[in-house]
């Protein structure tokens, strides 16, 4: 047999374990942190049989999955979609998942043993470094004994036989149900001079300005591509097209609240809400949820989180309704 007929014929392994399924589940960023938190409660109740997930209600005392009892000794395990590597970006948030476990244990009276970090991703070289630095640290200060588990310590538990039901519902090949034939995308238009000019001062334009945005030509672009899809899919009345508008605008306009709320929490003082339009463009950019009855690329599902604020529906300050 030649090599080439062997490798045709022969099957290596099993199905590989990529952690993106849980996006291409999910169909957004936001479904998918939750669909892998829930991929880690089964996947330790297979590994610990006693361990068991923690609701937020409204806080989960910094726990998402535990083993032990809340009047004695606990491990916990800390689940992160951080996707598709760790980064410096995601150190506040390390930091501050530790800190709030740390605090929620002295507050609650049980004594918090090991800590956990569970992450789809590896970190990059400057992160793995500030990983290992504050670990060591944070272990000597409080006591606790902190763990990661990155992508392979995750796949090397998923392989095993007791997990075998895990890596089956999550992450064996998935396809979604085949949709309707796609339509071809509108196409995008370029902002002439005048067009830019009498867009500055709209009110999606003063709320990024108010934010402290200092360049806001990707967004004129955006909105005004949104609003030419818009007006045509409001002109033609097709029933179909007109459900698809309206359901893209209650997902951006979701995704806009839940990551104002967030970061209204996160930056209790700071009326600029530092990050809350870059996380809100990411989780459009990257939704699955758009209908493609819309036939909207990326620049116009942006633009229709800007066509919202110039609706007065939402804002980038926490001070966004008295802007007019």
């Amino acid at each position: 047999m030649t090599a080439t007929a062997a490798s045709t014929s022969l099957a290596s392994g099993e199905p590989p374990i990529n952690f993106a399924a849980h996006q291409i589940r999910a169909g957004n960023m936001h479904g998918a942190r939750d669909d892998f938190e829930q991929m880690l409660a089964m996947l330790l109740a297979a590994v610990y049989p006693g361990a068991r997930a923690i609701s937020a209600n409204p806080g989960d005392w910094g726990i998402d999955i535990l083993l032990g009892e809340l009047s004695g000794l606990v491990v916990i395990w800390q689940s992160k979609y951080f996707w598709p590597i760790v980064t410096r970006a995601h150190q506040g948030q390390i930091r501050e998942s530790f800190d709030s476990a740390v605090a929620a244990a002295a507050r609650n009276g049980y004594r918090l043993t090991q800590w956990v970090l569970c992450v789809p991703a590896s970190m990059d070289a400057p992160t793995a470094q500030w990983w290992d630095n504050w670990r060591a640290r944070r272990q000597r200060e409080t006591g606790v004994q902190i763990e990661l588990w990155h992508e392979n310590v995750l796949r090397n538990l998923l392989i095993k036989p007791d997990c075998a039901h895990v890596r089956r519902h999550f992450y064996d090949p998935y396809a979604q149900s085949p949709g309707p034939v796609r339509a071809p995308r509108v196409p995008l238009h370029d902002l002439r001079p005048e067009d830019d000019k009498s867009l500055e001062g709209a009110l999606f334009v003063r709320q990024l300005k108010a934010a402290g945005h200092t360049e806001v030509s990707a967004a004129k672009r955006e909105y005004f591509n949104a609003d030419l899809l818009a007006r045509e899919i409001l002109d033609k009345r097709v029933p179909g097209e007109l459900d698809a508008l309206d359901d893209a605008d209650g997902l951006v306009h979701g995704i806009w609240e839940a990551g104002f709320n967030q970061a209204a929490t996160r930056h209790p003082g700071d009326p600029l809400l530092p990050g809350l339009h870059a996380a809100v463009m990411r989780e459009i950019r990257e939704s699955g949820a758009f209908s493609e009855l819309l036939r909207a690329g990326v620049v116009h599902r942006c633009g229709l989180m800007h066509r919202v604020v110039e609706q007065r529906r939402a804002g980038w300050v926490t001070h966004w309704r008295e802007l007019v």
